[in-house]
């Protein structure tokens, strides 16, 4: 997008105050935020020092300061800072560790982390670890809704509670002794340090004399006050949303921020972005409509100069093999007719359960497709093991990277030996590490074992040594060399071509930590500091590792969707208790349910199909199906039914069987 229009221009210009820009779906945000930016270094006076701009996704901060670069000249943007919440939040932890009671190089506990020392925990005091995972979800709402331990225990309202307040207890009071924080902690730490030491605030608030927020519609409350927090009294921010699109409550965020900033800004401005420069008319005016039966603060009707587009189809099948098969048959017959890419086309679905069948069919016709949510590199076994030894160099008392690693390669220290370690640290207050040459623990361990474990921490003493001096990656190299694990991997891979890859890996992961060192423009990065963004990086992209211009037909969760768009779009299984899905009508939480709808609706650009199942397989039984709600409440006008007649099934075969004849004569042409 060349040029602003006069509503963009109006939002990028306005800096007398607070600013809310509402933008609809594929209405050109990133742009407006973007250009807003080199209009406060340019035209404004701020120096980009003095900027922040925050968003979700590290993706999305890479993007957003590659286009920032683009608009400045050489020099302007340096020191700008385009920062997901959590890499904020961690540089605060990192630069006011000592005031927080942190150590330097604290560790950042991941999911595997958490939950593993959560089911430690729960076995010690409970005996068992049923219910862990549900506890852990109380425990990340707590934290995100800014409620500490004591204040869970005094409200807790039944036994449930209580036993989560008390393992959140024990939980923070473990991670503070292995002096480390788990990811919802980068939010909740510095919000807590600013809420009890001015003069830090103050000091931070200095540093922002201009905010700006991406996705505000996704902050949750710990995020909200962060924001709050660090805008001061200056009242200078933009803030970009949109609430229908929504669409994750259920791990906390809270579309209503965008209300609370009326009642809390009162000069508050607000500006809509409605011109959408994605989608056809057509399903602009589906989205409008159903996003209009959800109640609204404020109101906004999308529009574009697109044209006026196809029909939306809606396909009626006979079952779930029928509706992947439909799917799988449309985008080759498309593909074929158009000479369109793969990477064209989209099959979004409500859960990941729903892929299976139709990547099934997907491969029985030869279509290539790339599935997100796939394992991610930080996901891999050898990545893991090495980030585990890196924790370990920059926080000693990390007992979940010391159980890791210590028989990674076997140093026949066995289970046992580990409890009896493990008891006499917890006896001593001190961690696994830290215990293993301690004279003391040859009254609990036989010699053979003592002298093992003295000589892994002489050996990790003397990396940590040697990374604290003026080459730290040659110190990493050599460790991987020391303790032999490629010769590990050979071992335990399914083949040397498999193993190769895997230490390829080990040693690119040790140039991204090159990397993360060279790219630091300040110069006082630490080993140390590196390695805890790298952490960071892999918790953020865990579940979006990405594949730029791969090939294939792209599917993905509706939630996983977000922020993307295609020319062809399917949005399969529009049935109820699917989209909407049984939790939400139950529980009565349909809005939410029709943002989701609406985001997988907007996220077309020329051609959009729903398809549904009149009948699924369920619990070994086959159960009539209904259809979503949602399509009752598109207009019917702008809507194609197809396959309500009652055609025989061998009529249907036979028509099936000559279409795919006609595509595979054009194959051969």
């Amino acid at each position: 997008m060349s040029r602003l229009n006069p509503r963009q221009q109006e939002a990028v210009n306005y800096v007398g105050g607070p600013l809310l820009v509402l933008a609809g779906a594929g209405s050109g945000k990133t742009s407006v935020i973007t250009r807003k930016i080199a209009h406060l270094i340019q035209n404004c006076g701020i120096r980009a020092q003095y900027i922040v701009a925050m968003t979700f996704t590290n993706k999305a901060a890479r993007e957003m300061k590659e286009r920032v670069g683009t608009l400045l000249r050489s020099g302007e943007g340096r020191g700008l800072t385009v920062s997901t919440f959590h890499n904020l939040g961690l540089n605060i932890i990192r630069k006011e560790h000592v005031r927080l009671g942190y150590k330097p190089g604290f560790s950042i506990f991941d999911e595997t982390d958490v939950k593993a020392l959560m089911t430690d925990i729960m076995q010690k005091e409970y005996s068992g670890d049923d219910g862990v995972d549900e506890i852990k979800n109380m425990i990340g709402a707590w934290k995100n809704d800014l409620i500490l331990p004591a204040q869970a225990l005094e409200n807790s309202r039944n036994p449930k509670e209580q036993t989560a307040a008390i393992v959140y207890t024990h939980y923070q009071r473990t991670l503070k002794a292995f002096n480390a924080v788990d990811f919802d902690d980068l939010i909740l730490l510095p919000v807590k340090l600013f809420e009890e030491h001015a003069d830090i605030l103050e000091k931070w608030q200095n540093k922002v004399r201009y905010l700006l927020v991406d996705e505000y519609q996704d902050t949750n409350a710990s995020q909200y006050l962060l924001v709050k927090m660090l805008i001061g009294k200056r009242n200078q921010f933009t803030v970009v949303g949109d609430d229908d699109q929504s669409i994750y409550a259920w791990r906390g965020a809270r579309p209503e921020n965008l209300m609370l900033l009326k009642e809390d800004y009162p000069s508050l401005k607000v500006v809509m972005l409605e011109q959408n420069y994605r989608s056809t008319s057509r399903i602009l005016r589906c989205a409008n409509v159903l996003i209009s039966n959800n109640p609204h603060e404020f109101e906004k009707q999308l529009w574009s100069e697109m044209g006026h587009g196809d029909e939306i189809r809606v396909i009626r099948c006979r079952n779930e093999d029928a509706e992947a098969e439909r799917v799988a048959m449309e985008i080759l017959s498309l593909h074929l007719r158009t000479d369109r890419p793969y990477s064209d086309f989209a099959i979004l679905y409500r859960g990941n359960y729903q892929a299976k069948l139709i990547e099934l069919k997907l491969q029985h016709h030869q279509i290539p497709y790339r599935l997100s949510g796939g394992n991610s590199f930080f996901g891999r076994q050898e990545v893991k093991d090495l980030m585990a030894y890196f924790r370990l160099i920059v926080n000693p008392d990390d007992d979940n990277a010391f159980l890791r690693v210590i028989n990674v390669p076997r140093r026949e220290i066995g289970s046992t030996t580990l409890e009896k370690l493990g008891n006499y640290a917890t006896e001593r207050k001190i961690s696994m590490y830290a215990a293993t040459d301690e004279i003391g623990l040859g009254e609990h361990l036989d010699s053979r074992f003592t002298d093992r474990l003295a000589r892994f921490k002489r050996f990790m003493d003397k990396v940590r040594e040697q990374c604290a001096g003026e080459d730290p990656i040659s110190a990493l190299r050599s460790m991987v060399m020391d303790i032999d694990y490629e010769n590990w991997l050979r071992t335990n891979s399914s083949s040397d071509k498999a193993a190769d890859y895997r230490m390829g890996n080990v040693w690119f992961l040790i140039e991204a930590l090159k990397n993360t060192l060279e790219k630091d423009e300040d110069g006082e990065m630490t080993v140390e500091d590196a390695i805890g963004k790298l952490v960071l990086r892999d918790m953020l992209e865990r579940q979006q590792e990405e594949e730029d211009g791969a090939e294939g037909v792209q599917m993905m969760t509706l939630h996983a969707s977000k922020g993307l768009e295609f020319p062809y779009v399917f949005i399969m299984g529009m049935e109820e208790e699917i989209l909407p899905h049984r939790s939400s009508i139950e529980a009565d939480t349909i809005e939410e349910e029709r943002r989701l709808a609406y985001v997988g609706i907007t996220r077309a650009r020329q051609t959009l199909a729903f398809t549904f199942a009149a009948k699924r397989k369920q619990y070994g039984e086959v159960i009539d199906c209904a259809p979503s709600r949602f399509l009752d409440e598109l207009p019917p006008d702008d809507l194609a039914w197809e396959g309500n007649d009652d055609t025989p099934t061998e009529v249907k075969a036979v028509r099936g069987n000559n279409a795919l004849a006609d595509i595979r004569a054009m194959l051969k042409r």
